[in-house]
Formats: structure tokens, sequence, C-alpha cells
């Protein structure tokens, strides 16, 4: 039987769409692959991003940066001496964007101008990080992206 171009080119269509079929399937299927949202409550973060925003604004205009350095210990946050650190409250969330089950909030309570988050909480890799953290009523936000 000889075919003619008409047949190879439905043929050529079939073996495409089984391949493509296989590959959906075979990635629906699999347990090893994740397929969840950023965060459990995505939606609910998104109508307070407008918050995010002002906070972030707030702390560049107040001169509220903060200062992540890597140390032996592990991660020291630098909070502005121009503020009393016992008056510094807050949460600091460690995501990772690999693995939600590694993904820490510590609590801010400080006992110097800095905070110490423990090397053995931090596994080497790529970690975003979010501080959210008040001062007599001013809401402030840092963001920033490590890799640690």
């Amino acid at each position: 039987m000889k075919l003619n171009w008409g047949t190879s080119i439905v043929l050529a269509f079939i073996a495409f769409i089984a391949f493509i079929l296989y590959f959906v399937v075979r990635m629906s299927m699999d347990d090893s692959t994740n397929h969840d949202l950023v965060t459990d409550d995505y939606y609910k973060q998104e109508l307070a991003y407008q918050k995010e925003i002002d906070a972030s604004n707030s702390a560049s205009e107040m001169g509220a940066d903060l200062k992540l350095e890597k140390s032996e210990g592990g991660l020291r946050i630098f909070f502005p001496e121009q503020y009393d650190y016992k008056k510094i409250k807050g949460t600091v969330s460690l995501y990772r964007p690999s693995n939600k089950h590694l993904d820490v909030d510590f609590p801010i309570s400080l006992s110097k101008t800095h905070l110490l988050i423990p090397d053995n909480s931090l596994l080497d890799g790529r970690w975003d990080i979010k501080i959210k953290w008040q001062y007599q009523g001013k809401h402030f936000l840092h963001k920033e992206k490590l890799v640690y």
C-alpha cells in the first residue's frame, strides 16, 4: 500500500496529538510535581496588596531601611538605630519558592538592634524574605530575595 502526502499529514497530526496527550496525562498524574498556588490564601493576600505598597513606601520615606547580613550564626537583620528596638514589633516571613514546607514565620522580639535567624532554619538556596514591622503605630515592610 502506497501512502500519499495527505494520508502522511493526517498520520503526522495524529502522532503529534498522541505525543502531547501522553505528556499531559503523565504530568497531571505524577505525584512529584507540585501544582499548588504560591500560598494557600493567595487571593486574600492579593486584596491586601495596597497595604503592602503603602508600608513599603512608608519605610522608604522615613529612612527605615533594613540591612540583611549573612553571618556564621545565621542571618542577621539590622533595624534602624534611630528607632528604640524595644518598641519594634512584627514578623519575619521566610518563603522558599521551591518547597512550601520550608516556609517559616518568626516573631520580631529584639534585645539589641538586630535579629538573628539561626543557621539551622535556613537551607542553602533561594529565599524570599518579607519583614513586616511596626513602630509607634506606623507600619513598615521590607522585601528581599536572598540566596543563602
